[in-house]
């Protein structure tokens, strides 16, 4: 694997979301990255008990806050590939959209649950 430098410009997948970040430190086997941007809204529920909503806590994940720093495995971060790197706010606004596609697509009660939280956080998100 190759090793990436501080500064450089990242896509990260961090629990069920993906990032696209700055490296801030390297920290043996993870990179401390600096969040810049929402690719990919992480998925309500509970992750361990995937499509299940009986006898489950049901989790509301919020994705990472713009300049947050989060600690990710080195095998999850790899190089940003694109020209520039999209506004913090409008790539969240895009993330939650395809997510509420996704679960719109299919009428289950898990795609309720997970709808119903993800529209909570929308509120937050863009009050």
């Amino acid at each position: 694997m190759t090793e990436l430098e501080k500064g450089t410009i990242v896509k990260a997948h961090y629990k069920s979301g993906i990032y696209i970040g700055e490296i801030v430190e390297d920290r043996n086997r993870f990179y401390l990255v600096k969040i810049l941007a929402v690719d990919k809204h992480p998925m309500q529920g509970d992750l361990h008990n995937p499509g299940k909503t009986e006898n489950v806590f049901f989790h509301q994940r919020k994705a990472l806050s713009y300049n947050e720093k989060a600690n990710i495995q080195k095998e999850a971060v790899h190089l940003y590939e694109e020209s520039s790197v999209p506004d913090y706010k409008n790539s969240l606004q895009k993330s939650v959209d395809r997510l509420k596609e996704k679960l719109q697509r299919r009428d289950t009660e898990f795609n309720a649950h997970a709808l119903e939280r993800l529209e909570e956080l929308e509120k937050q998100y863009f009050k």
